[in-house]
């Protein structure tokens, strides 16, 4: 109570990772960490210039705002039934971003829950540019397999001295010129 009247209680926010269209990849909810008086991280979010640490909540993991595309107090966005949520006077789809994704910074697309519930929804990292780059490279098949020993790379002058020099060397391997030591032969 003492931390309201004085402007320094800790400013609590819905996370959204990514704003589309019709849909709001939302992380959770989250404590944001600043030494700043609450109204002025409220002016803050509020033109979206905000900079400064998250506290996701229930996993203790903190990270940079710019990572989010929206911070919101919890008192601006209500979570709905079916997946939707109301924010800036109108309703949203909702997919919720696993903590896998909170630190991607690439696009996110959603997906049908795994668990076969056709309401939800949960993002995941969009690989679909992967996807096309590797579809439009042909395989590059030669025909031609050679088959070395593990050992062909001695052949290589840049890797291995070449054979006269090899036998002008008269280093001592390891293993060299030890015999085999029998308990019994004490």
């Amino acid at each position: 109570m003492l931390k309201r009247l004085l402007g320094k209680a800790p400013v609590e926010v819905w996370v959204i990772k990514q704003l589309d269209p019709d849909l709001l990849h939302l992380c959770g909810q989250g404590t944001l960490e600043t030494r700043r008086k609450r109204k002025d991280v409220l002016e803050a979010l509020a033109d979206g210039s905000f900079q400064g640490a998250v506290a996701m909540t229930g996993s203790g993991v903190v990270l940079n705002a710019r990572l989010f595309a929206a911070l919101v107090p919890v008192e601006q966005l209500q979570l709905l039934p079916d997946g939707h949520a109301r924010w800036q006077q109108r309703d949203w789809r909702v997919a919720q971003v696993p903590q896998r994704c909170w630190t991607y910074e690439g696009r996110l697309i959603a997906q049908a829950t795994p668990h076969g519930n056709a309401t939800g929804l949960v993002s995941s990292e969009d690989v679909s540019s992967i996807r096309r780059r590797v579809d439009q490279e042909p395989p590059r098949h030669d025909g031609v397999v050679d088959f070395r020993p593990a050992e062909a790379l001695e052949d290589d002058p840049r890797i291995a001295p070449r054979n006269h020099e090899r036998d002008n060397d008269t280093r001592r391997l390891p293993g060299q010129g030890r015999e085999w030591r029998r308990d019994d032969d004490h």
